[in-house]
């Protein structure tokens, strides 16, 4: 039988800890750890040193080493350069970035950063490409089983990763098509809500982004099996994603993606148009 060799000040070896932050254990993260510690001793430094150097604690340097924390991509770059690397952990920075996320998001996530055109119809929350970070906490806050601060900081950061789709160049279409109940539920209070639809209002009059809210009061709403999301990538290829109570499916059957292509375009036909949901959504502001 192998025997676990630890240094001094380390409790456990990578796999063994468990941790409540996403990702944490994950292989991507065990594997990354591993090479920046073998990176580490062959460069003859200290997890003080490399703290101190990269202006991490000597705990953070072993939690990254053991898998139990998601490195920040600045982290990996600086940390690549610093151990001698030569790339390898910068290889690694894609991946490592897509454990931050639950488990059952992660291809979703690498999907949606690669998309061309992203259609979401949303009945439940605000799309999280449209959250403020207000509006985040609030919705990870009242989670059930209640989540830990440091996860719910971790979600918040992961999700505001995610909106770095709006400044991607050449820049993808984004369209939301939000139902009128989602803008009238104050998640988080008032002053949160305020601040999330003035938001909608400010990505609405970006030129690659229509939002459209599905009124009420119509009789004809094509959209009553729930939310979801069209992924169009470069070269045509369409696929959906369905989520629902920490469950996901990613839909590829050429068939049934069609199907969904369809509903969401009927959907955006049902709903108001992009400068009238803006107007709406101004009107619920000043009702507010």
């Amino acid at each position: 039988m192998s025997e676990t060799v630890r240094e001094p000040g380390e409790t456990a070896a990578a796999g063994e800890v468990a941790s409540s932050e996403p990702g944490a254990g994950s292989g991507i993260l065990r594997v990354f750890g591993r090479q920046m510690k073998l990176c580490r001793i062959r460069a003859g430094l200290e997890r003080s040193e490399v703290g101190a150097r990269t202006g991490y604690s000597p705990s953070t340097i072993a939690s990254y080493e053991q898998g139990r924390r998601i490195p920040p991509p600045r982290f990996i770059d600086v940390v690549d350069e610093l151990l001698d690397a030569g790339g390898l952990l910068k290889e690694m920075k894609e991946e490592v970035a897509r454990a931050q996320y639950p488990a059952f998001f992660r291809d979703a996530a690498r999907l949606e950063a690669e998309a061309v055109e992203v259609q979401i119809y949303a009945n439940q929350a605000v799309p999280g490409l449209l959250q403020t970070e207000e509006y985040m906490r609030a919705v990870f806050g009242m989670g059930r089983p209640l989540l830990d601060e440091a996860v719910i900081e971790q979600q918040v950061t992961a999700r505001l990763a995610r909106q770095a789709l709006f400044n991607r160049k050449p820049a993808p279409l984004l369209g939301f098509v939000i139902d009128e109940s989602v803008i009238r539920r104050p998640f988080g209070g008032a002053t949160v809500l305020r601040g999330q639809l003035e938001h909608l209002l400010l990505a609405g009059a970006l030129r690659n982004v229509e939002v459209q809210i599905m009124p009420l009061d119509r009789e004809d709403n094509a959209a009553v099996d729930g939310p979801f999301t069209v992924l169009h990538r470069e070269g045509g290829e369409q696929v959906a994603y369905l989520e629902a109570q920490g469950r996901s499916t990613i839909v590829t059957e050429l068939t049934e993606v069609r199907g969904i292509v369809a509903r969401y375009g009927i959907i955006r036909a049902q709903a108001l148009t992009p400068r009238e949901s803006l107007a709406f959504i101004e009107k619920s502001l000043g009702e507010m």
